[in-house]
């Protein structure tokens, strides 16, 4: 039963991720940093009890780049719809994981098998993009930062989306490349 602690932590962020938007369009901005605050240590929590014990899985494995992303995705969203973020990036943020997405299930559909593990730039990316919507939220609740910090912040934000979706692109078209080599051999 202790295995499954890191599953069940990261199906709590997952379920806490509804009740954050709503928080955030309703403009309730202290309980939404409170509740992100404990899912970020739910987050950390999961990671190091599945590292230090070795209570990983394959479902742990899936569950936790998926809570991450429907976070980054939900809040991008909220935050578009509210103004708080430019409608571009949002759709940069938004279209880069629906190609992932899209590129994944058709490498599935091909060749049967994909090992999901993500790459170091998309790990950066990702803490660049949680990054900016934590500084966002301090931005525009908080503390209001200068609009050129700001505008840099979106801009290394899309430049890392940019780099990490083409090179999972990039990756995947040269592994299928290879596989269908090798079959044609």
């Amino acid at each position: 039963m202790q295995k499954h602690i890191p599953n069940l932590l990261t199906l709590l962020r997952i379920g806490a991720i509804a009740p954050i938007c709503w928080l955030l369009w309703h403009e309730r901005f202290t309980q939404a940093l409170l509740l992100l605050l404990l899912a970020g240590l739910t987050d950390a929590l999961d990671g190091f009890l599945a590292r230090h014990f070795h209570w990983t899985s394959q479902l742990g494995a899936f569950l936790d780049p998926l809570a991450d992303k429907l976070f980054i995705v939900s809040v991008v969203l909220v935050f578009g719809f509210k103004g708080y973020l430019p409608w571009w990036l949002v759709w940069l943020v938004f279209g880069r994981d629906l190609i992932i997405l899209g590129g994944a299930l058709a490498y599935r559909l091909i060749f049967g098998d994909l090992e999901v593990k993500p790459s170091r730039l998309g790990k950066v990316n990702t803490a660049l993009q949680i990054s900016l919507l934590a500084l966002t939220l301090i931005h525009v609740a908080f503390f209001p930062f200068s609009a050129p910090l700001m505008q840099a912040l979106q801009m290394i934000v899309a430049s890392s989306t940019l780099l990490s979706g083409a090179s999972y692109v990039y990756l995947w078209a040269h592994d299928a490349n290879k596989r269908h080599s090798n079959t044609l051999t």
